[in-house]
Formats: structure tokens, sequence, C-alpha cells
């Protein structure tokens, strides 16, 4: 059925392209080309409203049935490879400006579809494919953290020890001004001495040594056991504990979820690397103790590459047409324990 499935969406789209029409697949077609794991009996594809009537004519050669009108949109059913297909078109929509509308490659092919997150964020949440829906990302973050494990344990310790020093000199430098290592996170912290505080993808460990240093219990959670090695020996040098945990945060083991952290720490480029933030919340709301708070401060690295700041100002590289700035942005969350 898969293999006839994939023929007809390929006999499908081949028709479209050599008209020139843009299509999108669209609902459980869109998810199954993706990878979700249903198969659908029916295909249905949407078509750019105002080349409909002539696309008709192209597959009534075909034996296409006749069009079906109904209120702002229409749509005839063609049988390929054994496959019902139903063309569609929704009247003054375009459909190469849809912004759910993105291109994936099957067998070394482009294909067009309405988004799966579309479909996460529209289906109601009863819906039985949500659960499929969850199953297609945590598979796509699976591979993700793959790909990141093997890149963040390439001699990532020597890149940290060439840019900050061995961590005996990194450590000294921590002590000298705990505080100021943390800017400008500061005011956001508060007094963290005697707290329990987990900085998420805490990576070199720079920002739980210093938080140790004024007084918080500090655990690191980070896939990469280079980066584990580097704040084991930079905590050491400075004289203080760390509990640095090598894990997924997505995976991280359920004797690790306590419960009874004060603050969760998140900060420098990190949200990037989840398809879906809503495991990341549930996964900071089983570390923090009721009345606890998470402090995130962000950015997307890309902006390192299209922006560079001197003082006070910032430049874009008016090559890629960038319009206005990209800055880093601090928030203060409270977070309510989840039973």
């Amino acid at each position: 059925m898969t293999q006839a499935l994939w023929s007809a969406i390929t006999q499908t789209v081949s028709v479209l392209e050599g008209v020139d029409v843009a299509y999108n697949l669209i609902g459980d077609s869109a998810l199954f080309a993706q990878g979700v794991e249903l198969v659908p009996d029916t295909l249905e594809v949407a078509v750019q409203w105002d080349l409909f009537p002539n696309l008709y004519e192209v597959f009534a050669a075909d034996g296409a049935g006749a069009v079906e009108d109904h209120k702002g949109w229409s749509v005839f059913t063609v049988e390929l490879e054994g496959i019902p297909v139903r063309i569609l078109c929704y009247y003054n929509t375009v459909i190469v400006t849809d912004p759910q509308r993105i291109a994936f490659e099957h067998d070394g092919r482009t294909y067009y579809a309405k988004s799966v997150m579309y479909y996460r964020r529209h289906l109601k949440q009863d819906d039985p494919r949500q659960e499929l829906i969850r199953q297609y990302f945590v598979r796509k973050q699976r591979e993700i953290s793959e790909q990141n494990e093997q890149a963040w344990n390439f001699s990532p310790y020597q890149a940290w020890t060439e840019r900050y020093g061995e961590p005996s000199v990194a450590a000294e430098r921590i002590k000298k001004d705990p505080l100021g290592r943390l800017r400008p996170l500061g005011p956001h912290l508060g007094d963290v001495a005697g707290k329990k505080v987990a900085n998420l993808l805490g990576s070199h460990g720079s920002k739980a040594v210093a938080l140790a240093l004024l007084g918080a219990q500090a655990t690191v959670v980070d896939i990469s056991s280079e980066n584990a090695r580097y704040a084991t020996e930079l905590a050491e040098a400075a004289g203080v504990p760390l509990h640095y945990v090598i894990s997924d945060l997505l995976e991280l083991p359920a004797s690790e979820r306590t419960g009874d952290y004060d603050l969760v720490l998140m900060e420098n480029g990190i949200l990037h690397y989840f398809i879906d933030l809503l495991p990341v919340t549930k996964i900071i709301a089983e570390l923090l103790a009721p009345g606890g708070r998470v402090v995130l401060y962000d950015f997307h690295p890309i902006s390192t590459k299209l922006i560079t700041s001197k003082g006070k100002k910032t430049q874009s590289d008016r090559r890629l047409f960038l319009r206005g700035s990209v800055r880093r942005r601090c928030c203060l969350f409270e977070i309510a324990h989840w039973a």
C-alpha cells in the first residue's frame, strides 16, 4: 500500500509540475508523506485555484470524475495507481505563499506539503492522529539529538581550552568575579545561596561553577561528555561541587527529575535544538519545586553570523538584506508546580 501511495503521489506531482501548477499535499496525505506512521486510503492535494479548470482538463484524460463545487472550494477525484486522488482548490488563496507549506525530500525528489506542525497545532487534542504526530516528533528529535551529540563530542574540550584557557586558569577568573560571569542574568537570578539550581544544556559549566561559588547547589544537564570533562575539571579547580548529568534533556532519567529545584536556567542559543518546546516545558516542570522559577535568556545562533556588535552599536550584513537588528532577550517566568 505504501509503495502504491508513493507511486500515486509521484505521478500526481509529475503532472502538476509538468503544467506548472503549485500544490500542497494536505491532510493525512501530508502527514503520511512527511513520515507520520499512518496510511491514508485516499490522497488529497490542494492546487492553485485559478488554474483548477485547466488542470481538470489535463486529468480528465485519465478518467477524472466530475467537479464538485462547494462553498469556497471545489474538488474532483481521479484514480492513479489504484489510489483515489482528490484534487482540491480553495478559492482566493495562493498556494506558494502559504506559510505552512514546506518542501521535503523523498528518494531524492522534492515535494510540497502542509507541515506536520500545522496539524500538531490545529487538530483537536483528542484526535488519534495527535499521538502519531507526537511519535513522529520524538523520532525526529532523536535524529537531531544524535547529530548534536556527535558534533558536541568532537573536541569541544580543546575548543573551550583555546577560548577560555585550561580549566585551572578559567577557574581563577571566575573565582575573582563569579557574579560577573553571570552577566546579564544576575538581576533575574536573585540570591542563589542555598538554592538548588539546574543549568540545562549548560555546556562547559562556567555559569554553573559561578552559581556554585555564590552558594548554589548547581547541576548541569548536557549531552556532551567532552563538555562534562571541561566543566568537572573547572569545578574541581574552583573548589566547588558540581553535579553534571550527561544526557539528552528530553531523555533525562526519572531519578534526576526530583521536583525540588528552586531555579532552572537556560541560556545562550539552546531553544533551536528542539522541534517542539512542549516536552521541554514538561521536563522543566518535573524539575522545579512548587513556586520554582525559570530564567530563559536566549538567541538564535545564526545571529552571530549575521550581526556584529561594536560597543552599543549593532550592525547587520546588508548583503543579506536584513531589516532591523537581532537582540538577545532575557525572560523571567514563574512556573507553578505541575502535579
